[in-house]
């Protein structure tokens, strides 16, 4: 350390940064030196505080150049440290994005709704189109753009609120799932897709389309199957042919990324198919990928309600086995309970949930069922639990749903049900 060691120096194995106990010990010796060991540098003295001042002042620079030399590499870079850094790989952040609903309106013809609001039954606001005009009809549908960003889902019938009421509409509803939006890409997740984008110069042919389908705007996850033998294989896919399966993103990009990228007189498969020209050659290619099917996962949760059982609790168990099927994303500075344990979030924390093709294991669903939502009214993990679960289903089973090589398991919280016995 220079100057005593109180300011940052760097070597082979990075940069060294005193802690502040070590920066205060500095000035107290110096001061003592100084004035003599009989000087009153207690904390609550004049000169005791005077010091501390000038020692957090110098803490906080020496923070300051941590967090700057951190920032040149994508490891440790943060914020828009971060999103500088991947630049260098052709990367920028994924911004959020809204859920976006198609909602059934009724009323009378002729009736104008400006800036019209409607809610879902988690009282979720969801903006219709500046002016909507009801037709001779007497019914019209219409986008709605839900005013929280991420990924909030709305199944059917669960937008029926009328927020901004207006003579003569009637009614809303929606006749189709919602369209989830997603929130802005967060660090960890940037890191991921930094670190999968360097497999693109990979000796593997299959990595590097990977990877470069990975880095695309919007795409949030990608499976990649490969069949090199001489006869179709258990999923399907033809002789010498590769699959893609591609969780958003725009589809001609994928279908480009693709063409540029997968090996010459290799053929593709998947049931989304896009017409792309080779700009070498001007030769026209179908390149054909997957878009990952859902598979609604319902679950049936009964329990024995035990000694501080609230109703808050029954959701916890409900927004627990959600996310551990379908993913969460959980704000900075939210404090979570997991397992009893009372634990703050710094910053947005993602729960991944289950990924493309991966199965629903049934013992796997019961332990988010019974750890995560167990302690939503205490705050230790000597609190005892407030609950039993007595019996849980599957889509009305209890074994493990299987899910193909091109679907994905979905679940939100209103396709989890608790009952209290």
């Amino acid at each position: 350390m220079s100057v005593s060691g109180i300011t940052p120096t760097i070597d082979a194995q990075g940069i060294h940064v005193p802690q502040y106990a070590t920066v205060l010990d500095y000035f107290v010796t110096g001061m003592q030196g100084i004035f003599g060991a009989d000087i009153v540098l207690t904390a609550d003295s004049q000169d005791g505080q005077q010091i501390a001042i000038v020692a957090a002042a110098l803490n906080d620079a020496n923070s300051a150049a941590q967090a700057v030399y951190q920032s040149f590499s994508p490891a440790t870079a943060q914020g828009i440290g971060l999103s500088s850094d991947v630049r260098i790989n052709g990367l920028t952040r994924q911004l959020g994005s809204n859920s976006t609903c198609d909602v059934y309106i009724v009323g009378v013809a002729g009736t104008t709704i400006a800036n019209g609001i409607v809610t879902d039954i988690y009282n979720n606001q969801w903006a219709l189109p500046a002016t909507v005009t009801i037709p001779d009809s007497g019914d019209i549908t219409v986008t709605a753009t839900c005013s929280v960003q991420g990924a909030i889902t709305a199944s059917i019938d669960t937008i029926q609120g009328i927020y901004t009421p207006v003579y003569g509409w009637q009614s809303v509803t929606n006749l189709s799932t919602a369209s989830p939006g997603s929130a802005q890409e967060t660090d960890a997740q940037l890191r991921i897709r930094q670190a999968a984008s360097v497999a693109i110069p990979s000796l593997s042919i299959l990595g590097g389309t990977l990877g470069a389908v990975e880095a695309l705007a919007g795409v949030t996850e990608v499976r990649a199957y490969e069949n090199y033998t001489d006869v179709t294989d258990s999923n399907g896919l033809p002789p010498h042919s590769i699959s893609l399966v591609v969780q958003g993103g725009d589809a001609t990009e994928i279908a480009q990324t693709i063409l540029a990228k997968k090996g010459p007189g290799c053929a593709t498969y998947g049931t989304t198919t896009e017409n792309v020209t080779d700009p070498a050659t001007g030769i026209i290619y179908a390149i054909h990928f997957y878009r990952p099917t859902p598979v609604t996962v319902n679950v049936a949760v009964t329990i024995t309600a035990l000694t501080g059982y609230t109703t808050a609790v029954g959701t916890e168990i409900k927004n627990a086995i959600a996310a551990y099927i379908s993913g969460a994303t959980i704000p900075a500075g939210t404090q979570v309970y997991i397992g009893g344990q009372l634990i703050n979030q710094d910053e947005a924390y993602t729960i991944a949930g289950l990924g493309i093709g991966q199965q629903v294991l049934f013992i796997r669903t019961y332990t988010p069922a019974n750890l995560q939502g167990q302690s939503a009214a205490v705050a230790n993990l000597n609190d005892p639990y407030t609950y039993e679960i007595t019996d849980m289903t599957l889509n009305s089973g209890t074994s493990d749903i299987d899910i193909l090589f091109n679907q994905q398991a979905i679940c939100t919280p209103a396709d989890v049900t608790v009952t209290v016995s």
